[in-house]
C-alpha cells in the first residue's frame, strides 16, 4: 500500500509501507572466494520483467568500537587502507572470526589495536555499509570504563592511535575528514542517544 500524496507515516513499520519483491534468480555462479569475501554473479528477472545481471559481494561481518575514557576523550586510529589507497581516520574496526559473537570480536579488536579493555559495553545496533551489492553487517559498540594495556596489532597493521575530544571526532565526521561509514554512523548515534 502506497501512502497518498502529502501523507507521511510515523516511522513505525516504514519498511513495510511498500512491497518490494525480490527479482527472480534465473542462474547463479560463484566467481571468486577467499577467507574474507565471496563474489557471486546472478542472472535475474526484475519484477518489471526486464532481465538483469547482479554482482553480489558477501563479506565477513564486522564490528566498530567507540572507546570513551572517563574524561570524555575518545580513541580513534589512523592507518593505511588498501581499498581507499591511502590513510583513513576511523574507530577501531575488524571482522568476526568464525562462530565469534559480535561483542567478543569487539573486545578482541579493541585489545589488539589499542591495548584497551572495557568493563562496560553498549550495543548500538548495526549498519549495512553498502546495500546495493554488498552483504555484510557491521555491529556498533561503545566501550566504557577503560583500562589501558599493550596493543598487539597484526604484523600487517601499522596503526597510529589518535586521542581527542568526542566533539572533535564528531566534527571530523560531519566535515568529511572521516569518511569511514560505520565510524560516522556510530559517532552520530552516540551523540543522538546522549551516550557521549
Amino acid at each position: 500500500m502506497r501512502p497518498r500524496n502529502g501523507e507521511h507515516g510515523t516511522g513505525e513499520g516504514v519498511l513495510d509501507v511498500i512491497e518490494h519483491p525480490a527479482p527472480e534468480v534465473v542462474s547463479s555462479r560463484a566467481v571468486y572466494e577467499n577467507p574474507w569475501i565471496s563474489v557471486r554473479e546472478d542472472r535475474v528477472i526484475h519484477t518489471s520483467g526486464e532481465p538483469g545481471l547482479i554482482g553480489l559481494v558477501t563479506m565477513t561481518d564486522g564490528v566498530t568500537i567507540l572507546p570513551i575514557a572517563a574524561d570524555g576523550r575518545v580513541f580513534l586510529v589512523r592507518e593505511y587502507k588498501y581499498g581507499l589507497g591511502g590513510p583513513s581516520i576511523e574507530l577501531v574496526s575488524g571482522g568476526l572470526d568464525d562462530g565469534e559473537a559480535p561483542v567478543a570480536a569487539a573486545r578482541r579488536e579493541l585489545a589488539e589495536e589499542l591495548g584497551l579493555t572495557a568493563r562496560e559495553w553498549i550495543d548500538c545496533g548495526h549498519v549495512d555499509p553498502f546495500t546495493a551489492i554488498v552483504r555484510c553487517r557491521n555491529h556498533l559498540f561503545i566501550a566504557r570504563d577503560l583500562t589501558e594495556g599493550e596493543a598487539a596489532p597484526e604484523p600487517t597493521e601499522h596503526i597510529e592511535p589518535l586521542v581527542m575530544r568526542f566533539d572533535e571526532a564528531l566534527e571530523m565526521a560531519l566535515d568529511g575528514t572521516i569518511t569511514h561509514s560505520a565510524t560516522c554512523c556510530l559517532l552520530m548515534r552516540a551523540r543522538l542517544r546522549s551516550l557521549a
